[in-house]
């Protein structure tokens, strides 16, 4: 993944999105974007860039430590009021630390797309 590509972008989630709100956006996204599935026959490179897009992003936010390392290491800017500091409140922003190598991501497979098939065949 890029350094300027936004996992959360990549799905459509906002930072605050759960586990399972991941999971049905990149299943989603995956079904719309999967060469199986898209309407090119399967050919396209800028298909092929959104799916990688796609598989990187959830490689970050599926586990737990990784999406937790991306959300200290690239703080989101405040977007509400509510959320904006006071004259004179601290405001703590993470750094990577100096020496720090990113781990790549493991391998992702993205095998066929299974359809569901209606009760009783």
């Amino acid at each position: 993944m890029g350094e300027n590509t936004d996992p959360y972008l990549a799905l459509g989630l906002p930072a605050t999105a759960t586990q399972p709100e991941i999971i049905r956006a990149f299943r989603r996204l995956l079904r719309r974007h999967h060469p199986d599935t898209r309407g090119d026959n399967g050919k396209g490179v800028a298909a092929d860039d959104q799916l990688q897009r796609i598989l990187s992003a959830y490689a970050v936010l599926r586990d737990p430590r990784r999406r937790a390392d991306y959300d200290r290491d690239h703080p989101k800017p405040m977007h509400t009021p509510t959320d904006t500091p006071r004259a004179g409140q601290a405001v703590h922003v993470h750094r990577t630390p100096p020496g720090r190598i990113p781990q790549p991501p493991p391998p992702l497979w993205a095998g066929p797309v299974i359809r569901d098939r209606p009760s009783g065949q």
